[in-house]
């Protein structure tokens, strides 16, 4: 297979590809980027969020498996809409959706407690209401984004596509907790911190929503067959290439067992380790002194995870082309399985928290390769679609997961409920290894 010599080798290279990529796949990322920076610095502290307005460890868990339906229902009709009526206008309404989701998350210590037929609403439900809204352009637009990468990549480049996109959007990912955990320190009381956070989330949604509407040139996009709902559903399970059904399986155990525990990352850091920093930093002659909460240096942590996101992305996409997608995916699945035990059983003090963050961020290596794999064999024209289908049986069997963490949390332990994450993770990653197909592409 011929390779091209302006290859990806690393993060400041895929900046340049991407730079180089067409117009549409260029807006396409500028709006990853204001979507993905209000998500992240928002979603991962929604659980402490949920916390300090009342919600238990165990609703918490209900709160994660509720995002896994949503993540579960929405990316199939999105995929569908989005090859029907073409990525832009899908992408718009689905990027005011979200937009508002975030304003409904601003708004809920406001609305406080209130009863209703003798039924108090607490206000942490409200959470879960924006997140109907506020999960729209992640999963929604999941199939659109899928579609317009590969629809402007050549076949043996998915990765290079993939890592070149996803280099840009997991710069928010860094920016986002940062800014987030900058947000957090301007107020003691979280509540009220976080909302500065949650009203700059909502600014870039809006900012986001504008930006693809208007320099979006939807003139290459291809539009597929209208819905035909349940049948085609069952259709496209039908059809759905071979060569993803041991990727599939062996990512919805790798996943269900990352949904086990994710919600609850924030809190082994910030309740169940309590861990923070205070210490004081002498640079060019002045000292500086650093008191962060538990609450902002997980903000920290996050954006440390994702600078070695951003620093293996590329250079692990680019080693793909020569190795194959499967090791590079496999990588990738071994970091998610691991993660959990070796979180739980980290010390609890801020530098050992520094590693083990950071080496969550060597999971994000397979990232690109694992969307080359899933998007790589569908045909023209049905690749939202085809992503849609994945993400709809994936999603649905880790539904359960969070639900089964938060219990294991609340009820038993969090050192039980993370070894058991671990133990799924494992035995999906050997499943992959054993069972997973190589792209044609890539052989």
């Amino acid at each position: 297979m011929a390779r091209e010599q302006a290859e990806a080798a690393g993060p400041i290279d895929a900046f340049r590809q991407f730079l180089g990529l067409q117009r549409d796949v260029l807006v396409l990322s500028l709006a990853m980027f204001a979507f993905s920076l209000g998500f992240q610095m928002t979603s991962r502290f929604l659980p402490e969020y949920m916390v300090a307005l009342g919600a238990s460890g165990f609703v918490v868990g209900l709160f994660g498996t509720f995002g896994n339906v949503v993540s579960a229902l929405y990316p199939y009709p999105g995929g569908a809409v989005s090859d029907r009526i073409g990525s832009r206008y899908a992408l718009t309404v689905f990027g005011l959706l979200s937009t508002v989701g975030f304003a409904v998350w601003l708004v809920a210590p406001a609305v406080g407690a209130f009863t209703v037929g003798g039924v108090t609403v607490e206000p942490w439900l409200w959470i879960f209401v924006g997140l109907l809204l506020a999960q729209a352009w992640k999963s929604f637009g999941l199939g659109a984004t899928f579609a317009v990468v590969k629809q402007a990549t050549d076949p043996s480049r998915l990765a290079a596509g993939f890592a070149s996109t996803e280099t840009f959007r997991r710069t928010a990912f860094l920016v986002g907790p940062v800014l987030a955990a900058v947000l957090i320190g301007l107020h003691p009381e979280f509540t009220v911190s976080f909302q500065y956070v949650l009203a700059v989330g909502v600014v870039f949604g809006a900012l986001g929503t504008v930006v693809q509407h208007v320099r979006y040139d939807a003139s290459e996009d291809t539009i597929g067959d209208s819905f035909g709902g349940v049948d085609q559903i069952r259709r496209d399970l039908r059809e759905m290439p071979d060569e993803l059904r041991p990727l599939l399986v062996g990512d919805t155990l790798v996943r269900f067992a990352n949904g086990m525990v994710y919600v609850f990352f924030v809190l082994v850091v910030t309740q169940f380790r309590e861990v923070g920093l205070n210490a004081t930093v002498s640079l060019a002659g002045f000292s500086y002194a650093l008191d962060l909460s538990p609450q902002a240096l997980f903000g920290y942590l996050l954006g440390v995870e994702m600078l070695v996101a951003l620093l293996v992305m590329a250079p692990a996409a680019k080693a793909a082309e020569y190795v194959g997608l499967k090791p590079v995916v496999a990588l990738g699945f071994a970091v998610y399985a691991v993660f959990p035990v070796v979180l739980i059983n980290a010390p609890a003090s801020a530098t050992a928290m520094v590693l083990v963050f950071a080496f969550s961020g060597l999971r994000f290596a397979g990232l690109p390769s694992h969307k080359a794999l899933i998007v790589g064999p569908a045909e023209r024209g049905a690749g939202g679609r085809v992503t849609g289908t994945y993400y709809l049986l994936r999603n649905t069997v880790v539904i359960p997961s969070a639900a089964l963490g938060g219990y294991l949390w609340e009820f038993v332990s969090p050192d039980v409920a993370f070894t058991i994450a671990a133990a799924v993770g494992l035995v999906g990653t050997g499943y992959f290894l054993l069972f997973g197909e190589e792209f044609e592409a890539y052989r």
